[in-house]
Parts: C-alpha cells; structure tokens; sequence
C-alpha cells in the first residue's frame, strides 16, 4: 500500500470513481452516513469488487472515531453535501447549505487534532459559482459571482474550506463543471435519448459546461504530483458548448436520428412534477479551466465527440436504444 486516500461524502458517482481510481494501489476509506455492512447499502457489491476500500460512518457534523482515518491519511477529498436535485424549498435550502458548510469544519477540525496531518486536502466546489454568461466565458481571473441562492451556497462552502486553519495541510478547491462519466447524470440524457426527447431543452443557447470523470481523477493526480498548487480551480473540460449542440452530440453517439425538444413551460411542469429546480438545466455556465492549462494541465477528453464515445461504448445499447 503507498498511502491512505480519505474521500468524505464518496458513495455517489463522483465519489466511487476516484475511489476506483486510487484502490488500484492505495487505501482508500470513503465516509459516509451509511451503516458500514448494511443490506441496504448500494457501498456493499461496490466494495466487495475493490477489496482496498473501506466504509466509515460519519455524520458529517460531529467528531467521532472517524476522525481517526484523517490522521496518517496522504489526501482528503470532500464531496459531502446534500443534492442540488431538488425543489428548493426553504427546508432543503437550509439544508443544501449546511451539509456542506458543517461537512467541511468537521473535516477541518479532524486535520487540525491529527498527529500526522495530510499534505492535502481538496474540496469539492462548484462551476455554478459564476453568473448566468451567455455574453462571455468565466474564469478563475476574471468570472463574475452574483448572489442567487445557489451562487450564495458556492460562496459560504468555499470561505469555509479556507477559513480552516491547517498550516501542514495545503488546500485546493476544484470549481467543478457537469460530470460525465457511464453513470451520475448520463443516465437521464440517456433515457431522454432513449424514448426519443433528446431536443434542446428550453431555448438550447445555454452554454453547458462539462469535465469526463477521468478527467476530474487526472485533476486530482496533477495537484497531488505538483506540490506547489493551492487554491481555487475550475475544473471543467476546456471546449463547453451550449445546450442544443450537446444534446446533437448526444443523439449523434447513441445514433439517433432525432429528439424532441423541451420548451421552458415544459420543463418548469416537468421540474415540479419531479421535485427539482429548472437552473439545473437552464441555467448558463461558460466556464474555462484557465489555471489548470496555465499548469500544464492537458485534458484528456478536450472534446465532448471524445467524451460521449469513451461513455457510450461502456454502456449497454439497451440504455439509450429507441423503443
């Protein structure tokens, strides 16, 4: 074994790959407020197929035995915090905000009482950050940050990571776009493509920015390697597009000839029917990876052509075949 990698909030999609990712050669204990050994855990076949993984209760608030897996620990990565996907009432809101804002103080009190503190600790963070662009590209330089809820959240979670005071630790926040990957969101689009409304979704000129989950690994691997990093990234793939032309893409690898498209009415029934949020999709994010490339960082799926064809060939053709 060469290290210990803590990944907090790691059950869900994002989580599970770079657990993969770094199980190959490394311990890896994912925290979670599931009961490790639970029949109704969705961890347990995941587990049972990497053997160097371990699940660790946590609350995500309180310390606790788990803050013994900090310590000793070569990385954290914190992706905890309740979904977005969800109608944004006043309760859930409160709660969107906390579970991130508590998740990330605890993480940072079990740095600040550990022995052997880690070299590293990256926070998850959010592209959403920035304004609504159709006008112009954001970056870590020169995006602009309003103050909607969701912008709000962005802010509170990110001063949070860096008001922890860990002098052995250094921090790294990756700004993260859209995840792709044979999973997480790809399994709706596939299933709109699927019964044939893979359309535009509301005007289509949205831009939609996006990173391939093996793209976010490789992020991870270049600033563990390069020990001079620190501080906010976006992490997003350097080509966004905008809605319309994704969802074309998407057809396109799935070899479907059409897709109804979703007017704005549309979406805000469907939304409601659902129990989410239209900013999900119709919001515009045009965001640039400009430090990362600025470091030398090389993408290796720059192009959503390349993206879709990596993700489509994992998937069976029954997922996104027409009926």
């Amino acid at each position: 074994m060469q290290n210990k990698i803590v990944i907090a909030g790691g059950t869900g999609f994002i989580g599970q790959q770079l657990a993969k990712w770094y199980a190959k050669n490394n311990e890896v204990v994912i925290l979670s407020r599931q009961k490790p050994g639970s029949i109704n855990n969705a961890m347990e076949p995941f587990k049972m197929q990497n053997q160097n993984i371990r699940l660790v209760q946590w609350d995500g608030v309180n310390s606790g035995e788990w803050m013994k897996e900090i310590d000793g620990s070569g990385l954290v990565i914190n992706l905890a915090g309740k979904s977005v996907n969800c109608r944004y009432t006043d309760k859930n809101k409160s709660e969107i905000l906390s579970s991130r804002v508590n998740a990330t103080k605890a993480i940072g009190e079990a740095i600040r009482s550990a022995v052997c503190p880690p070299k590293l600790w990256i926070n998850a963070a959010s592209a959403t950050i920035y304004r609504h662009a159709n006008d112009k590209a954001q970056d870590e330089f020169s995006g602009e940050i309003q103050n909607d809820f969701s912008v709000q959240v962005c802010k509170r979670w990110e001063e949070t990571f860096f008001d922890q005071r860990t002098p052995f630790t250094r921090k790294v926040a990756f700004r993260m776009a859209i995840t792709l990957g044979a999973g997480g969101v790809m399994v709706p689009y596939l299933a709109l493509v699927k019964f044939g409304l893979g359309g535009k979704q509301g005007s289509g000129n949205q831009m939609y920015s996006w990173v391939h989950i093996n793209d976010v690994c490789r992020a991870v691997d270049f600033v563990v390697s390069h020990k001079d990093l620190e501080g906010v990234f976006n992490l997003s793939a350097p080509n966004p597009v905008s809605n319309k032309i994704f969802m074309q893409e998407l057809r396109r690898a799935c070899k479907c000839a059409f897709g109804l498209p979703a007017s704005e009415w549309m979406l805000k029934i469907g939304a409601r029917v659902i129990g989410t949020e239209t900013e999900l999709i119709l919001k515009s994010r045009w965001v640039l990876p400009t430090r990362l490339k600025n470091e030398g960082f090389i993408f290796s799926h720059p192009s959503l052509i390349s993206a879709f064809e990596e993700i489509i060939s994992q998937v069976p053709a029954r997922k996104y075949k027409i009926l």
